[in-house]
């Protein structure tokens, strides 16, 4: 029973540490404005020159126009393709692409287990369980490709080794453990049957030992504790920009509010600068933030 125990923290804590990061950057304070364009939020016209609502004559008398449908084809760019790695760091970009489409893989994987863990016998279940080997198989060799190209490119390309922390290394270290035991398993099981037989423990409040004759093999029992170990540990690093990015491109990016009398944004920068500064803050500003500053006698030769 531990091991269905350890998959349901597990999986609670990655659920409630996600929502918790996304209530703290939602409390954070107003951000700095850059109104950089062009912004898929404008209309079309606008946005393929760059333009924005402010060239109008007397812009702040009208209704603002959003174009929801390019900020949702904006928005899936990114998601599903990594747009921007691949503009800017083109030579890159199919590395981590690796990983992120490893994990998309990873993700589909495990809703497919679950639906074949519990679906009856019919002509569904042969397409469900092909699916599912599919899936599993592109998660497994994706995010082993990704994370071993990622961590040679820390180790060997020098602008990227220079400001690489040992945290950032350990981050791939783990997804690349737990995607390579993901495939040692299947190996052993090339039905995926593990899979659905972690969700049926899981959903009906068994013992996984119960699928297996009373023995759970170790490889697997490995695979169950890094699995649980890295959905806790995700949202609590940098590995959970998937919530980052959502207020990166819709509360700063895309941000371009007027700030009119009476308005959030103003309600927000108030707010802001009236904030109480917290003593135990990061010091970050230089030393004319206290006061003028006296210039240094030179130095006599």
């Amino acid at each position: 029973m531990i091991l269905t125990l350890i998959c349901w923290v597990a999986l609670i804590a990655f659920i409630g540490l996600t929502v918790k990061k996304f209530m703290e950057y939602g409390k954070l304070p107003q951000h700095g404005r850059q109104d950089l364009y062009p912004i898929p939020l404008e209309t079309d016209e606008k946005f393929r020159y760059g333009g924005s609502y402010m060239e109008e004559d007397k812009w702040y008398e009208k209704e603002r126009q959003h174009n929801l449908k390019r900020e949702l084809i904006d928005m899936l760019e990114e998601m599903l393709f990594i747009k921007k790695l691949f503009i800017n760091q083109n030579s890159f970009w199919w590395l981590s692409y690796s990983l992120h489409l490893g994990l998309y893989a990873a993700i589909a994987w495990s809703v497919l287990v679950l639906i074949g863990a519990f679906l009856p016998a019919c002509f569904l279940t042969g397409i469900v369980t092909f699916l599912t080997i599919l899936a599993g198989i592109i998660a497994g060799v994706l995010m082993t490709v990704g994370t071993i190209g990622l961590l040679c490119k820390r180790l060997f390309v020098r602008e990227f080794k220079v400001y690489t922390t040992p945290q950032e290394y350990f981050n791939l270290v783990i997804l690349l453990a737990t995607s390579a035991l993901g495939l040692v398993n299947w190996l052993g099981d090339m039905q995926f049957e593990f899979g659905r037989n972690i969700a049926r423990a899981m959903f009906t409040f068994q013992p996984l030992s119960n699928f297996y004759d009373g023995s759970v093999p170790a490889v697997l029992v490995l695979f169950i504790i890094m699995l649980a170990f890295i959905s806790i540990y995700i949202p609590l690093t940098k590995l959970s920009h998937y919530v980052g990015k959502y207020y990166t491109f819709h509360k700063v990016i895309w941000d371009n509010a007027p700030n009119m009398p009476g308005s959030k944004v103003e309600a927000n920068i108030i707010a802001a600068a009236n904030k109480p500064k917290d003593p135990n803050a990061l010091k970050w500003e230089a030393p004319h933030m206290h006061g003028p500053v006296e210039a240094e006698t030179p130095v006599q030769k």
